[in-house]
């Protein structure tokens, strides 16, 4: 019963005094337990900060990425139209170049019946005037 007694009464006087050595935290601990955790998240802020900046910066290379994109598709369909026109006007040439080869050749027959007409006329002229 004493020592139940001295137990109650030492109990007593360790938490009237307002801190229990088991459970009293002064501020110098808690500064101390929590200057390495503040430095620590200081360090990953600036790292997050670092890795957000990168991050912008490649989202603004793959816009620019994006746009030059559809400036080259839009210089490729440009360039088939102008190589479609160009094979258009080839087509168009070399069917004009026929066309005038065509021409070419009626016109030497044309000119080579109307030399053999000469030689006729002109033999036939010739024989008249012997007559």
């Amino acid at each position: 019963m004493k020592k139940a007694a001295l137990l109650v009464i030492f109990l007593l006087l360790l938490f009237s005094s307002g801190c229990c050595p088991f459970i009293c935290v002064t501020e110098e601990y808690v500064r101390q337990q929590i200057n390495p955790l503040i430095d620590r998240i200081s360090k990953l802020e600036a790292r997050v900060s670092a890795i957000e900046s990168r991050l912008n910066a490649i989202e603004g290379k793959i816009a620019e990425i994006d746009v030059a994109k559809k400036e080259a598709g839009e210089a490729k369909r440009l360039a088939e139209e102008a190589k479609k026109a160009a094979k258009d006007c080839c087509d168009k040439a070399e069917d004009a170049v026929r066309r005038a080869e065509a021409a070419a050749d009626r016109a030497e027959d044309a000119a080579g019946k109307a030399e053999n007409a000469a030689k006729k006329a002109t033999k036939a002229f010739e024989l008249q005037q012997m007559k």
